[in-house]
C-alpha cells in the first residue's frame, strides 16, 4: 500500500489521533497549565474533533495549541500531507505545487511551507565533531543581497579566494559539514573571520579536525579546533588523501538546485528558513538510517513551540 493511502491522510479524526500519539504519546497533556490529570474528551459540548477540556485550569484545548497548527483552519490531514510532501521531496517543493497538489489558496501554501520549515529548524546547540572527526566548512553565495555592503571611498575589494575578487553584494552562506553526518548553515552578512571564527568557536568541539579551502577567512580557525587541513582549489586540487570538502560541495549542490530550480527566488529574509529545511533533510536522509515516513515523523515532532502567525512571517 502506497504511503499516501494511510488514513491520517485522509480522514480527519485518523489525522488527529496520529499527531496526539507523536506529540503527546498516550494520554493527552494541557498546553496551557501543562497537567496531564482530570482531562477528559468534551462530548456533547463540542464537535471538534479532537476538542479536550482540562479539569485543573478549567480551559478547552487540542492538540493544535502552541504548535504551528494554531489557529489555522487548514484541515489536519492536509496538514500532513504537506508535511510528508515537503520532507520527502529532496530539492523541496514550491508553494504553488502545493497549492496544485493539496487544493488551498496560494497564499495559504505558502503560509503552510514556511511554518513547516519553521518546524524543521533544529536549533541544536551539541557541538559537531570531537574526537578527531572531521568537519568541513565552505562558503557560497546566492542571488544579489537585498541589503548592499557599504563600501568605503576608493577602498579596492580583495581577492578571497584564488586571487579572484569577492562577491561583496551577494547573499553569504556558511555551512558546517560533518563528515558523515550532520550540517549547520548560516546566512550571514559578511564572509569575514571574524564571523567565521564567531561560527566555529560556537559549534564546533576543541576536538576537531577542519577542513576548508584555501580562502583566509579560515586562517584563525587554528585557534579553535585541534587542526585545520585545507585543499586548494585555485590549483586543481579538490582532494589529498582524506583531506576535502566534498561532502560540504555535495550539499551546497542540492540546496542550489532547489532554490533555483524549485524556489527560483527568496526573500533575504526568509533564507534562514530554506536553509533549515534544506539542513532538515540532510540531517534525516537515507545514509544515516531515516527514511521518508521517519523523516515526516521527525518534522512533526519539531511543531510544538513554535507558532508563526501570518503578519509574523511577512514582517519576518
Amino acid at each position: 500500500m502506497s504511503v499516501l493511502n494511510a488514513p491520517h491522510f485522509h480522514n480527519e479524526e485518523a489525522a488527529y489521533a496520529w499527531v496526539e500519539a507523536r506529540i503527546w504519546g498516550k494520554n493527552p497533556i494541557c498546553p496551557h497549565c501543562g497537567g496531564v490529570e482530570r482531562i477528559s474528551k468534551m462530548q456533547g459540548k463540542s464537535t471538534r474533533i479532537g476538542a479536550y477540556k482540562c479539569y485543573q485550569c478549567r480551559k478547552p484545548f487540542t492538540v493544535k495549541v502552541g504548535t504551528i497548527f494554531e489557529s489555522s483552519h487548514v484541515p489536519m490531514r492536509i496538514w500532513l500531507q504537506a508535511i510528508f510532501l515537503m520532507a520527502s521531496s529532496k530539492k523541496g517543493i514550491s508553494s504553488n505545487q502545493l497549492h496544485r497538489t493539496l487544493g488551498v489558496t496560494l497564499k495559504t501554501a505558502w503560509f503552510m511551507s514556511h511554518r513547516i520549515r519553521e518546524a524543521m529548524r533544529d536549533g541544536g546547540l551539541a557541538p559537531l565533531g570531537g574526537n578527531g572527526g572531521i568537519v568541513e566548512a565552505d562558503e557560497t553565495y546566492l542571488w544579489n543581497t537585498e541589503k548592499p555592503i557599504a563600501r568605503s571611498r576608493g577602498r579596492i575589494p580583495q581577492p578571497v579566494k584564488g586571487g579572484k575578487i569577492g562577491t561583496a553584494d551577494k547573499r553569504v552562506i556558511i555551512s558546517l559539514v560533518e563528515r558523515g553526518g550532520s550540517v549547520r548553515s548560516f546566512h550571514v552578512e559578511n564572509a569575514d573571520k571574524l564571523t567565521v571564527n564567531k561560527i566555529i568557536t560556537e559549534n564546533l568541539d576543541r576536538e576537531t579536525r577542519l577542513h576548508t579551502d584555501e580562502s583566509r577567512i579560515y586562517g584563525d580557525a587554528t585557534n579553535h579546533v585541534v587542526s585545520r587541513e585545507t585543499v586548494n582549489h585555485s590549483r586543481g586540487e579538490y582532494a589529498r588523501g582524506d583531506v576535502n570538502t566534498n561532502s560540504a560541495e555535495g550539499y551546497f549542490s542540492v540546496f542550489k538546485r532547489g532554490m533555483r530550480g524549485t524556489y527560483q527566488y527568496c526573500k533575504e529574509k526568509h533564507l534562514h528558513r530554506y536553509l533549515a529545511e534544506f539542513d532538515f533533510r540532510h540531517n534525516n536522509r537515507v545514509k544515516l538510517g531515516c527514511n521518508d515516513v521517519e523523516r515526516a515523523e521527525r518534522a512533526l515532532r519539531g511543531v510544538v513551540g513554535k507558532r508563526l502567525t501570518y503578519q509574523t512571517t511577512r514582517a519576518q
